[in-house]
Order: structure tokens, then sequence, then C-alpha cells
């Protein structure tokens, strides 16, 4: 069911690469809810996945860039407000990427050359994103930037490595952004906190499949989809959330703030039992 939330409203999409992406479902809601935007990957993303696909689908631009190069973001929103006809009203962040974590390094022994690319690719970027639509002034006042986070940003979860340094920087970077954007222009920008979630990035960190199993069963509502996900980015690219902002929104079924779950300690009780 569409609801029109962003009609007549421009964005620009980063990270959908196949079905299994996030921000491919964004790309998805936000046509239903009536926007238009341009989706854009990295170069070799491009010609890896299927987001031809979903342009096509979509009646969206294609336009790559490199979240790290700071020219090819400061081309991707200048060419994307001539195709869309101006200023763009919402933007996601959909990027992170880990090569200690592709590579099977271990926190206490990374990598340092794979770390600063882990911190610029997944972190420093939205920085990089922001300024460069600073500069151009290519956001609208009153517009939404949303990025995506995880939960190892404030715990410790091992296995996600030097992920988790670059989630936390993330969301310092969303409230340092958020403030000098809001102050100007009222920009809002956010984070979302989001259940471990099936993608192609997700399901590459070591044993995935059993956390996913423990997130579900710890989180009140269960692990939410990717589909929820886009529900709720599409919220706050809406007008509906106009006053909020500087925030890491966690969407992971109430897993947050649960200490310990009953489907959990009766688990155990099983196991000990037997």
């Amino acid at each position: 069911m569409s609801y029109g939330l962003l009609k007549g409203k421009k964005g620009i999409i980063f990270g959908a690469l196949d079905p299994n992406s996030i921000a491919w479902h964004v790309a998805e809601k936000a046509h239903e809810e009536g926007a238009q935007f341009v989706l854009t990957n990295a170069p070799i993303a491009l010609r890896m996945g299927k987001i031809n696909e979903l342009a096509e689908k979509c009646g969206a631009t294609l336009i790559g860039a490199d979240a790290t190069n700071n020219e090819d973001l400061e081309k991707l929103f200048t060419q994307s407000m001539e195709v869309m006809g101006g200023k763009v009203d919402f933007v996601l962040h959909s990027i992170g990427m880990s090569p200690n974590v592709r590579k099977g390094k271990h926190y206490t022994g990374v990598d340092y050359d794979f770390y600063h690319k882990t911190l610029d690719i997944s972190a420093m970027s939205l920085h990089r994103t922001l300024a460069a639509a600073h500069k151009l002034d290519a956001i609208s006042d009153w517009g939404s930037v949303v990025a995506l986070t995880y939960i190892a940003a404030q715990r410790v979860f091992p296995d996600y490595n030097d992920m988790a340094d670059a989630k936390a920087l993330l969301e310092s970077i969303t409230r340092s952004f958020g403030y000098h954007l809001g102050v100007q222009k009222k920009i809002r920008v956010n984070t979302i906190s989001q259940s471990p979630t099936k993608t192609t990035a997700g399901t590459g960190v070591k044993g995935f499949d059993s956390f996913f199993d423990y997130a579900d069963m710890m989180s009140p509502l269960g692990n939410a989809d990717a589909g929820a996900c886009a529900d709720y980015v599409v919220s706050l690219f809406s007008d509906l959330t106009r006053y909020v902002t500087m925030q890491n929104l966690f969407h992971d079924g109430g897993f947050s703030f649960t200490g310990v779950s009953q489907a959990l300690v009766d688990r155990f009780s099983q196991q000990q039992e037997g």
C-alpha cells in the first residue's frame, strides 16, 4: 500500500547491489511512495550487481561514483541535480566493507592499510558525501540523510571486527554533521541500527547464521527484515519526521534493550537438563 509519503521528493540512494541489499528495498519503497531518485554505487559494483534492473523498474537514473573520492561525489550531486531538475530531498548512505573481515584477519592483528580502507569506505564516506552536498548546497532545506549502522558500535561482537569501529565513527559523524546541517539548513541526519540482515555484506561476517538465530530469539518482535527497514527509512525521508535528527535509531525488534529473553533461558535450561 502506498501513502504518497515521498510524492514530489528527489533523492540519491547509495549502495543497492542486488535484491539482498537493504538499499534495493529502500529504492523499491521510495519509488512506491512517489519519489524520483538517482541510484549510485562504485563503478565496479555496478558491473557486478543487478542494479540496472532496479533502475529500470524504478525509472531511476544510474550514476557511478566512488564514495571515497571527493571529485566523484561532487560530480554525483551535480549530475543528480541536473537530471532531476533541482536539489535532492533525501540521501541514503548504505555503504560498508572491511578488507580485514574479507581476509579473515583477527581484530587483534588487523592489517592497518586494510583498517584505513574500512574506515574510509564505511564511515568517512558519509563525511565526504555530506561535505560534497554542503559545498554544492545540494540538499533542500528540511532534507533528510539516513545512514545504516549496527549495534556493534556500542557493544562488542567479536567477529564484527574493525567494522564496529567504523560504525562508531559513522554515528559520530552523523551527530556532528547533523548539528551543522541542522543549524544552517534544517537538514536532519540520522542512523538506523538494523537487525542482523541477510545481505551480501552481512552474511560475510563469520558465524552470521548462528548470530542471526540468536538475535531473533533475543528480540521480542524477532529480527526486522530488509523490507521493514525500508519502511522505516522512508518514514525518515518523509515530512512526518521533520524534527528527528542526530539520532541513532534502533530498528531491531527490541534486541537492543533486551537483557535476556525467556526463550533463550529456556533453551539453555533444556540443554543443561539434557
